[in-house]
């Protein structure tokens, strides 16, 4: 099944995409948002969606799959082709770095360039939701504190992101964390490893990778993660970029205004945005 979250005559919401029409499930045992409804005891049933509304989806706009994540742990240099490409060494432990949940934008909505840096990157990228809470999760156990998967554009003011060693700052800005189209859930993605994950700008194919080649696999890294902190439901695990950055490019490769970005992944979908200046 899809989820989605969405913006419906002033109202925000969310439901489960069905064709052309989104069965609203906003307010089902006193859910407000997708993130609560994670957690509600009707999450993964069907027998109440016959007495919700159904709307057009053409009529709602859409918001970012979890538009209130309490947390987004992104992960750097998790696939080997982009790690060698920046020249960096091998490491014992995934490179982490958060993203504020203020900064994302929906599928559809404009990737913004901001007025002080031309060096506006992508990276396309599988993004992980949690479903159960969760401290110490093994391995083997990943999978069942998997709520679905997405497509998420962590894109990259380059130049700020290296003022430090931190990324926080070049990660960070506004309207630059697409995710989206919905939320696609473990039973139609199984398989995972053999799907793929491509970046195409402008209609041109500039990243493209199997989740085969991640270093650290998302199960890896929900035991990870959870070493050090409660996963709770609605997290986002955005799970790295398969080499072909624009900014290791020669010429290097940045997007402008005008522009169009797409991250698509087998099984869910395409994510995209086009490119807008900001003002």
């Amino acid at each position: 099944m899809k989820y989605i979250s969405f913006q419906y005559q002033g109202r925000a919401g969310f439901g489960c995409v069905d064709g052309e029409h989104v069965i609203d499930l906003t307010g089902v045992a006193d859910c407000i948002d997708l993130k609560s409804y994670l957690q509600s005891a009707v999450w993964g049933e069907t027998e109440h969606f016959s007495a919700c509304p159904r709307l057009l989806r053409a009529e709602v706009v859409q918001q970012p799959v979890i538009p209130n994540p309490e947390k987004i742990l992104c992960v750097g240099l998790n696939y080997e082709s982009h790690r060698l490409e920046t020249g960096m060494p091998e490491m014992e432990h995934p490179v982490l770095f958060t993203r504020f949940a203020s900064t994302q934008i929906a599928h559809g909505a404009p990737i913004v360039r901001p007025h002080v840096s031309e060096k506006l990157d992508f990276e396309g990228e599988l993004a992980v939701i949690i479903g159960r809470t969760g401290r110490h999760i093994k391995a083997a156990d990943a999978d069942a504190y998997i709520a679905g998967y997405s497509c998420y554009n962590d894109a990259s003011i380059r130049d700020w992101q290296m003022h430090t060693r931190q990324f926080t700052a070049g990660k960070n800005f506004d309207s630059t964390g697409a995710f989206g189209p919905w939320l696609v859930t473990p039973d139609e993605m199984t398989d995972l490893p053999n799907r793929t994950v491509t970046t195409r700008l402008n209609g041109e194919i500039v990243q493209h990778a199997p989740f085969s080649d991640l270093i650290f696999d998302v199960p890896a890294l929900i035991e990870y993660i959870s070493t050090f902190c409660t996963l709770q439901p609605g997290d986002v695990i955005v799970t790295g970029t398969p080499g072909g950055v624009g900014v290791v490019r020669k010429p290097r490769l940045y997007m402008k205004p005008g522009d169009e970005i797409a991250v698509e992944i087998e099984g869910i979908g395409v994510l995209s945005n086009p490119i807008q200046q900001e003002r």
